[in-house]
């Protein structure tokens, strides 16, 4: 009987934002050009340290990697989102579905350990600087870098293959822009307790454990800093954690002030889930860029190469 319901489920409907009809143009344009220079933004960023060999150290791979995330990250929601917007076609396919379950949760996992390993390298930079190059060394790198690849597939993997055990009821319609486990896992008819359980211990080895390493780098960097303050030492760790610790900010902040300060309970999911798949993927170049030197420097030099081979031809 189960598999006689699962298998009945052909596609579901997906309810979108929270907006009136009147206003579906006006987002369809906002979105796109978010969408857009989230794309072109990261891709640069990935350009410039691909390019530049002064780029060519732990901090900028792990960044690369963290841009091409961030691009997979809004490219699994967003162009459906747009698509259904334009179209008023407000349904997915059952297996496009969890397609986009798998990836969504893949690419979130990536960046939340991503973001854990550039604090781990920061804490390195400025409390053992003499010692960096022998730790961060590029075997390490790529280790961190596939264990969070690999750790990340498994997680949705797992993720997945729950799901798709499961059978559906009659009503498919998902209150959500894409199809967000959680809001999947409602329609269903059989036992999600072990799903649940599974949501609840993954969230906390994905989500909590990175956001402790990352606090705790940046209490040891704020300790060591404060044994010998002085406008150098400061200076010199602004300048290095800066521009990590402002996308850490926006990333986690913005969901805390979505879950404690928004006062539509029924709008939270929703809200939060624009703004880690298209606020912070499209800010992250420019937080990078603008207050990054050697990002500037490297941008700057592209663009100088490019009118000297311009004025040349």
């Amino acid at each position: 009987m189960g598999s006689k319901n699962q298998s009945s489920v052909s596609k579901f409907l997906l309810l979108g934002l929270p907006i009136r009809p009147g206003q579906q143009r006006g987002f369809f344009t906002l979105f796109l050009g978010m969408y857009l220079t989230t794309v072109l933004g990261n891709l640069l960023i990935i350009l410039l340290i691909k390019l530049d060999s002064c780029l060519h150290t732990p901090m900028y791979f792990f960044l690369s990697h963290l841009a091409f995330s961030d691009i997979s990250l809004s490219s699994v929601t967003v162009p459906k989102m747009l698509t259904n917007m334009q179209t008023w076609q407000q349904s997915i396919s059952y297996v496009g579905c969890i397609a986009q379950v798998y990836f969504f949760i893949f690419f979130v996992c990536i960046d939340n350990l991503l973001l854990a390993v550039m604090a781990y390298d920061r804490y390195v930079a400025i409390c053992h600087p003499l010692h960096y190059t022998t730790i961060m060394r590029e075997g390490l790198c790529v280790l961190l870098v596939a264990g969070s690849w690999i750790l990340s597939c498994g997680s949705a993997l797992l993720h997945t293959l729950l799901l798709v055990r499961l059978s559906f009821c009659v009503n498919n319609t998902i209150s959500h822009f894409f199809c967000d486990l959680t809001a999947v896992l409602k329609l269903s008819c059989s036992d999600i307790s072990l799903n649940e359980l599974v949501i609840f211990t993954e969230g906390g080895l994905f989500s909590f454990l990175p956001l402790c390493i990352i606090l705790g780098s940046y209490v040891r960097i704020g300790s060591i800093i404060l044994r010998v303050p002085s406008t150098k030492g400061l200076y010199k760790a602004f300048s290095t954690c800066g521009s990590h610790l402002f996308v850490v900010f926006l990333y986690y902040g913005t969901l805390v002030g979505v879950y404690f300060f928004s006062s539509s309970w029924g709008s939270k999911d929703i809200i939060a889930s624009v703004m880690y798949t298209v606020v912070t993927p499209m800010l992250n170049p420019f937080i990078y860029s603008l207050r990054n030197r050697d990002i500037k420097q490297a941008l700057e030099m592209c663009f100088s190469t490019v009118s000297v081979q311009s004025g040349a031809q």
